[in-house]
């Protein structure tokens, strides 16, 4: 008897086994992957893939990056690939737009974009307007990436969002990825676009982990740009946010929820050119629009996207008037109690969706 029930027990284990591969071989792997190492992994992916890219700032090389997005490229692929620059954003940015112009594909970083404030006539006057001037006939595939808006205690020259400012020129795309399918997808595709992109980074989320599907993992994974993603459906209201403030909105939808009230948030990942489709499909459902973002209220990109509203079918669907959610309208403070009161909170968006539902 002993020996049968061995026998039907290695049996059970087999058939689990047996089970348990079937399943792996169907369901989708996930990984967790930090949104730095997804930005790492579509360069190294993209360096790989084209050999006319190729990554150029302070830093990106022998010091594997001032926040290790770069980390172990320069070993892999070289100094010819992989330059350290001085400091002097208006130079490398520069030569960077003069190597797209010339056939190649740079990937220009910037240690914070509120130092590309030095370059940003290489980026407007001549990255943006150049496609455009030429007629067509000399396009700049030219990737401006790095980390953009408030991070954490260093004061107002480290922590302006310039998606406002970005978005607002013709000739330029502008991404602003949140989670680490978002910057793996949205660089790539930015790479091997041909026209001059902005990638907006966030430092705060570099070490944040999110699980990364099977298909995302894939080196032939992109992401569209120009198309929004819900990240959770509701019928009560609408957050539209992007980068750092998609999680705010995730974080305040779910304490809603408790109450009962189902919050749709819309992750805009493309800020130039803006989903507004999505926005108006998800307002004519919901009937109420909050607009969240980091940068200050005036001209911002809730700005913008309460404008289009306004102008469109889906004001006709909008039981209440939209909301901004926003940065304090100063440079941002040193102190944290300061800092913390500047920027927008879980609970100001909460309390934001109570005002425009009445509650």
């Amino acid at each position: 008897m002993a020996s049968l029930r061995c026998f039907f027990r290695s049996g059970r284990n087999a058939i689990s086994v047996v089970l348990r591969r079937e399943f792996h071989k169907t369901s989708p792997a996930t990984l967790q992957v930090t949104v730095r190492d997804a930005l790492n992994q579509a360069m190294d992916e993209e360096l790989e893939r084209d050999e006319r890219v190729f990554l150029l700032g302070e830093e990106v090389a022998q010091y594997d990056g001032a926040y290790k997005v770069s980390r172990g490229l320069w070993k892999k692929y070289g100094d010819k690939r992989i330059i350290d620059t001085p400091i002097s954003e208006m130079g490398f940015a520069g030569i960077a737009v003069g190597a797209a112009m010339a056939g190649l594909r740079p990937i220009c970083e910037f240690m914070t974009f509120n130092f590309s404030m030095q370059a940003i006539d290489q980026v407007i006057n001549s990255a943006a307007k150049t496609y455009y001037m030429s007629a067509g006939l000399q396009p700049v595939p030219i990737v401006f990436r790095g980390p953009n808006g408030a991070s954490a205690g260093v004061a107002a020259q480290h922590s302006q969002c310039f998606a406002a400012w970005y978005s607002h020129c013709p000739g330029l795309k502008v991404l602003s990825p949140w989670s680490a399918e978002d910057a793996k997808g949205l660089l790539k595709s930015a790479i091997r676009d041909d026209n001059p992109v902005v990638v907006l980074e966030n430092e705060l989320m570099y070490g944040v982990a999110f699980e990364l599907s099977d298909e995302a993992q894939s080196k032939d994974f992109v992401i569209p740009i120009g198309k929004a993603k819900i990240e959770r459906p509701g019928n009560h209201v609408t957050l539209v946010a992007h980068s750092r403030m998609v999680g705010f909105c995730l974080d305040a939808a779910a304490v809603l929820a408790k109450e009962g009230v189902e919050c749709e948030v819309i992750n805009l990942r493309t800020i130039r050119p803006l989903d507004t489709d999505t926005i108006e499909a998800s307002i004519m459902k919901t009937n109420h629009l909050i607009s969240v973002e980091g940068g200050w209220p005036q001209f911002g990109v809730g700005a913008e996207i309460c404008a289009r509203i306004m102008e469109g079918p889906a004001f006709n669907y909008l039981d209440a008037p939209a909301i901004r959610v926003t940065g304090v309208d100063i440079p941002m403070p040193y102190a944290k109690i300061l800092e913390d009161n500047s920027v927008p909170q879980i609970k100001d968006i909460i309390f934001s969706v109570k005002k425009t539902l009445n509650m």
